[in-house]
């Protein structure tokens, strides 16, 4: 119920007050990586505190044991991965949120016959990979 006790030109609340922000489009088709998953880095896109892969893995594919500085939360939006997560094995799948602390080691791996769909969250503005296994990498840097 609004404040009748207000001066007419006087906004009710700071949430009424129009921001000075503008929305940014970016289509996933101009971000830079590969068709298995393109990469947003919010530093390059208006200081943003948070980074993204968008993953879109062929089966048996995924990104070699890693870590970061910061958490990342994985969202699986189609198909079956497993997780490893600090030496913890996860089956995750569609609707599916996971998430790997801070200096976690962890890795995923498409499991299903389709295509793996994942947003990788990196929470900072720009990513910060240690790799910790060698060799090849199987298919999304995240």
């Amino acid at each position: 119920m609004p404040n009748t006790n207000l001066p007419h030109n006087v906004p009710a609340s700071p949430a009424t007050t129009p921001t000075q922000a503008r929305p940014l489009l970016v289509r996933s088709g101009d971000l830079p990586g590969s068709p298995e998953a393109h990469q947003f880095i919010g530093a390059e896109h208006g200081a943003l505190p948070i980074s993204l892969f968008l993953v879109n893995d062929r089966p048996g594919a995924g990104p070699l044991l890693h870590r970061h500085p910061y958490p990342e939360l994985f969202i699986v939006h189609t198909g079956h991965a497993e997780f490893e997560i600090d030496r913890a094995v996860l089956v995750a799948v569609a609707g599916d949120i996971l998430i790997a602390p801070a200096g976690t080691a962890h890795r995923f791996t498409n499991i299903g016959e389709e295509r793996l769909c994942i947003t990788a969250i990196h929470t900072a503005p720009n990513m910060d990979t240690e790799w910790l296994a060698p060799g090849p990498a199987k298919g999304t840097p995240c």
